[in-house]
């Protein structure tokens, strides 16, 4: 079983993730899902009236305003680096929360390092699944890389905001 750092803690992965490719076929009616984008506009009917909990992926070439009406049937939104150096769901993580107000579960798939952690965590991603061959226990350490930080982001105002309070 995989294990996943969520809300600063690893615990066992119990959602499942679906492949790009996936179908409607021989999935329970009672497990949780993440699907893919395209799953999603093609059955989305189906997906709202499963008992099992769902959520929603996007590749790097996907945006969120794609998603933006349908946010309140997700409780998880997973964003897909396909590699280490493609960034480009840092500022999709950021819209979600400032900009749509989405509170539940944003997490990072995909090739996903340590060294991304701590700024993914200020753009608004609280769970993150580790590369496989990479230590979650070791990726933990990386939310605690930095004790402060000027600039305003997605997980605190900007710092002389926080000297006033």
């Amino acid at each position: 079983m995989q294990r996943i750092i969520k809300n600063g803690q690893v615990i066992d992965e119990t959602w499942h993730l679906l492949d790009k490719d996936a179908t409607l076929d021989g999935l329970s009616n009672s497990d949780d899902l993440i699907v893919p984008l395209a799953l999603w506009r093609e059955h989305a009917h189906a997906l709202k009236v499963r008992d099992g909990g769902l959520g929603v992926w996007l590749d790097s070439d996907e945006e969120v305003e794609e998603i933006a009406d349908d946010l309140g049937n997700f409780k998880v939104i997973a964003l897909n680096f396909p590699s280490f150096t493609d960034g480009r769901h840092y500022s999709s993580a950021r819209l979600l929360r400032e900009r749509y107000g989405y509170q539940d579960e944003i997490r990072a798939i995909g090739d996903v390092l340590r060294d991304q952690l701590f700024f993914m965590q200020r753009c608004g991603f609280d769970a993150f699944a580790i590369r496989p061959d990479r230590d979650p226990h070791d990726a933990l350490q990386g939310l605690q890389d930095f004790s402060v930080c000027y600039q305003a982001a997605a997980d605190h105002p900007p710092l002389f905001r926080r000297r006033q309070a």
